[in-house]
């Protein structure tokens, strides 16, 4: 990959190709736990390269606004919520959740021209999306099925990963390395025992990719050897721009991931679990509370919450080299968020796209990155970007046993489409 092109896929900022982009779509910013409290605390949420504050205002409506007070650049991080607005402690200017400003005590006249930046705000899954892009282009919900379950069904985790979220994103979408980072982490992972799927990822790392691009992004036909005279199909979903969902095991929960940039060289890594059918258990929810499966034990501080995992660059990553030699932990590094986000950071903040060699397994990976930059710079031109109908987006991944001689594209159409009220495929 040439550096220019590296450059418009990574860079994410205001006004860049790949920032007009993302902020077509409605982007999960945080818990809404996190701002349970109608007039709470706000709480700092940067997003690609924004500096920005949610909040609940008075009537219980979620708020995402610019940090800054529009007289003399305050931070109204350390304003009054109140009254349905958010207070500039400096010198009492007041704004409200579309970022009009209401109150400007000194010179009430000039209030109309005080507005600072405010995004729209809607509550799914017990997350708060924003809408950051052109208003009059908003599009309707997300439409991806964890998204639109009750609460009871899905649980939710985010952690600060410290690369660009290209790379991590590429990490969810290669499914390659399954057989290698985790492959004794899986052994004793909670949510990953007595899953006969296992065997044959095990056994066979040599993965034969088949790639279909669709109206919602990119489907991930992985193939291994399965019983005789079959073929272990591990199906991923990749869906535009940040979207992925992991093929499940067994009878465990489904799992996805949205990879959202916090700037150029960090990105929020948010971890799901579902079931599409029936609520999480109480076992379950301990398990992923506690850091099993795609989730991370925090690193404990006297700073407020950073969602920075407890292993992390500033330590190693815990890395345990006895571990390593004992087939205990592949890597060293125990947990698969952990060791995945060990190897993405290791790329370095951003990483040199123009010194690698890429290998047939990447090719998922190829094709999304020109997924992106032909998106991107379609836009440029007015051309709508893909994915915008939440209609195309209520797709699942699978992990099915299939005749050597099957191709497994019309039997995902059927099975894995249009999923509301169909089984969840895995082995």
């Amino acid at each position: 990959m040439d550096q220019a092109t590296s450059d418009l896929l990574t860079r994410t900022g205001p006004g860049t190709a790949m920032g007009n982009l993302m902020r077509r779509y409605w982007v999960p910013i945080l818990s809404s736990s996190e701002i349970a409290e109608p007039d709470g605390p706000p709480v700092r949420v940067p997003i690609m390269g924004e500096k920005l504050l949610a909040w609940r205002d008075t009537d219980g409506h979620a708020a995402l606004t610019d940090e800054f007070c529009s007289h003399r650049g305050a931070s109204l991080y350390l304003g009054r919520n109140e009254e349905c607005g958010l207070r500039c402690s400096y010198h009492g200017l007041k704004f409200d959740r579309t970022g009009a400003c209401v109150d400007v005590p000194s010179a009430p006249q000039v209030a109309d021209r005080m507005r600072i930046k405010a995004y729209p705000c809607i509550e799914r899954a017990g997350l708060v999306w924003a809408y950051m892009g052109p208003s009059q282009q908003q599009p309707e919900p997300p439409g991806v099925e964890w998204c639109n379950l009750p609460a009871s069904h899905v649980f939710i985790t985010r952690r600060l990963q410290q690369s660009n979220y290209l790379q991590a994103m590429e990490g969810g979408i290669d499914t390659a390395h399954v057989s290698y980072v985790h492959r004794y982490e899986v052994d004793i992972d909670p949510m990953h025992q007595g899953v006969k799927a296992l065997d044959y990822i095990k056994a066979d790392g040599n993965v034969i990719f088949d790639i279909e691009k669709n109206p919602f992004g990119l489907t991930l036909y992985g193939r291994r050897n399965g019983d005789v005279d079959t073929h272990y199909w591990r199906i991923t979903q990749w869906m535009f721009p940040w979207f992925t969902l992991i093929p499940p095991f067994g009878d465990h929960a489904l799992g996805g991931h949205v990879w959202v940039p916090v700037d150029d060289e960090n990105c929020w890594a948010w971890s799901i679990n579902f079931h599409p059918d029936k609520p999480l258990s109480a076992h379950e929810r301990g398990v992923m509370a506690s850091g099993k499966g795609i989730h991370v034990k925090y690193e404990q501080g006297t700073i407020p919450m950073s969602f920075r995992p407890a292993a992390n660059r500033d330590n190693e990553y815990l890395i345990d080299r006895q571990a390593q030699k004992d087939k205990r932990a592949y890597s060293g590094v125990f947990g698969f968020s952990e060791q995945d986000a060990s190897l993405q950071e290791s790329m370095g903040p951003i990483q040199d796209r123009t010194r690698e060699r890429l290998l047939p397994t990447d090719k998922a990976i190829v094709m999304a990155r020109r997924m992106l930059e032909e998106a991107a710079r379609g836009l440029e031109q007015g051309l709508e970007p893909p994915a915008l109908d939440p209609s195309s987006q209520q797709v699942r991944a699978a992990g099915v046993l299939l005749p050597r001689n099957q191709d497994p594209k019309p039997w995902a159409k059927d099975k894995i489409e249009h999923v509301q009220g169909k089984p969840v495929y895995s082995l």
